[in-house]
Parts: C-alpha cells; structure tokens; sequence
C-alpha cells in the first residue's frame, strides 16, 4: 500500500472554489434581500454576519447558491446542519484533481461520472455544487427519512437537479454501502462528511467550545470576512455516532472491501489528525493499493480528504477508457 500525502497544511481555499475572496455583501443582499437584517458592519468597520446565528449562515448560503450555482430554492429545517458553503465546494474541487490525476490532468465532465455522497443531509449541498461546477452524477444516501424528503424537495424545485441526482434511504443503521450500491453499479468516487463525536455529551462539549472559541476570534474573522467554519445545528446522525469519527470511517474502510470492484476511489473527510494512524493500519488490513491524503483549510480550520481505491495504476486507467468513454 502506497500512502501519498498530496499537499502541505495551507489556509486557503482551492485555486477553484469560487469563494476565495471576500463576500459581496451588497452584491448578495441584492441576490437574498432577507440576508439583510444579518448584515452588521464590525469593530473594523466591514460589512459581515454573525456566523454562530444559523439562521444568518443559511441566508448568506442561500444568496450563495443562488448568485453561483444558479439555485433559485434551497432550505433545510431548523434542527438540520447549515453547512459552510465554501468549505464544501474545496472537497469537490479536490475529488475533481484526483479523477483528473489519472485522465492527463483534464477534469472529467458530465453526467457520465457517477458519486455517491454517504450522509446527503437535509441540504444536499455535495450533490448541488458537483452538478453545477462539473455536471456529475450523484447518488445521496441517508439514514434519516426527514433528510432525504426535504433534500428531495430542494432537487425537485430547481431545474436540472432531479435529473441527475438520486436519494435512497440507508435503512440499517449498521450499514454504510450495504443497502445503497446496487450489484449492477459503479461509482468513480464515493465521498462522506462522518460523523465527528462519539455521544451526544461530546457532541454538547464540542457545541460549548466553539461557542467559547467564537468570543475570542469572533472579531478577527470578520474583521477578515472568513467564511462560517463553526455550526451549532445538527440532528444525532449528522453530528455523533458510537466511537466517533474513528469508529465511523473504520466501518467505512473495512465495507469498502466489499464493493472494491465498483468503486474507483472511496474517500472521506477527516476532522481529527490524530485518527489518521489508525484509519492508515485499517487501511492496510483491507488491501488497499494506493491510499491519498489530501491537506484542506478554511481559515482557523484544517481538515483534509483521505481517498483509497484497491485499484492499481493500470486497472484505474481501464476503468477511466471504459465508464469514462476516452481513450489514451
């Protein structure tokens, strides 16, 4: 097993994602007038919003999505994640370099190319900016019945979502793949935002230190215009799961396996360095051949995208010639 470490710790955003500057603010009150009233200048006197207030993110990432993807509806119920946009555009940005890494460097375009997002959400924000930046194909799973409804009636309210994206139900909550991935099916990437804590008291604790932390960098944020990187909503299964993150991506590593064949590459969004021992020992116990970990920041924040496939340079390079329709 190869472990490739593709890039150092940075705190900027993808050369892509097209949220590298700062808001807009006048521009995106004119896209969303109801972000307005969140809209307050700072002790530097620039124009920002509250970024612990849901109901602010979820305006600002309305105007977002309406100004760059050419969404016209987008809501989720109150209890429900409101993800940072931006943040969430660089993980997509980053599947598209590591399809390009095996197609001489050109992103591969089109509905052709198929994803399944594993915890799709109420938002569905994954499936939403990988249509409209690359025009893929999405497959999103969840647990939560709830989710997938209010997911599907974001899809079905703007033109071209539906058509290319798909919702299924994962009824066991012992299963990630299982239950989802058809026998007849292929996935060029599978991607997965996992659960970050162990319990609901974690998840609490967490909740509390954020609040904590947001009091003493509250004003160089804004100061600065950085996008949300705090969230203080969630339902259980977005936000905790026994053994936590670790525990989580475990599972995922070793039911990858079983569906090594109809899969390119499985990755996963992983918030804490110090389970990436563990995830890479796991790894290796399954077979993996090639295993990627991609640096990702967003200002006071790192994370970073650990991509595995069991397919070595040749077969992946067979698998692009036939799902993918090119030749060398």
């Amino acid at each position: 097993m190869s472990i490739q470490k593709i890039t150092t710790e940075k705190s900027i955003l993808h050369t892509r994602n097209k949220h590298r500057n700062r808001y807009d603010f006048e521009l995106l009150i004119q896209i969303n007038p109801e972000l307005a009233k969140f809209v307050k200048l700072n002790a530097y006197q620039d124009s920002s919003i509250d970024f612990s207030n849901a109901d602010a993110v979820k305006a600002l990432n309305q105007a977002l999505l309406k100004q760059y993807y050419a969404i016209e509806y987008w809501d989720i119920p109150s209890q429900y994640l409101c993800p940072p946009i931006p943040g969430r555009a660089d993980y997509l940005h980053y599947i598209a370099d590591l399809l390009a890494g095996i197609n001489n460097g050109i992103i591969p375009r089109g509905n052709n190319i198929q994803l399944l997002d594993i915890g799709v959400g109420a938002n569905a924000i994954y499936p939403i900016i990988g249509q409209r930046e690359y025009g893929w194909s999405f497959v999103g799973a969840d647990i939560a019945s709830a989710a997938i409804a209010n997911a599907q009636h974001i899809l079905n309210a703007n033109t071209g979502l539906s058509e290319t994206i798909a919702l299924r139900l994962q009824a066991s909550s012992l299963a990630i793949f299982n239950g989802i991935v058809k026998n007849d099916e292929h996935f060029d990437v599978t991607l997965c935002n996992p659960p970050f804590h162990a319990s609901l008291a974690d998840a609490n604790a967490g909740s509390h230190r954020k609040w904590q932390n947001l009091k003493n960098i509250k004003s160089k944020n804004q100061a600065q215009n950085k996008t949300p990187v705090l969230n203080f909503g969630g339902q259980a299964a977005e936000l905790y799961c026994t053994g936590g993150e670790e525990a989580f991506v475990g599972r995922m590593i070793n039911e990858s396996k079983l569906f090594a064949n109809q899969c390119l590459w499985f990755t996963t969004l992983i918030s804490k360095a110090e389970n990436l021992p563990s995830i890479y020992r796991t790894l290796k116990k399954v077979g993996a051949l090639e295993v990627k970990t991609i640096a990702m920041a967003q200002g006071q924040k790192k994370s970073r995208i650990v991509a595995w496939t069991f397919f070595n340079h040749l077969q992946q390079n067979e698998w692009r010639s036939h799902y993918w329709h090119t030749t060398d």
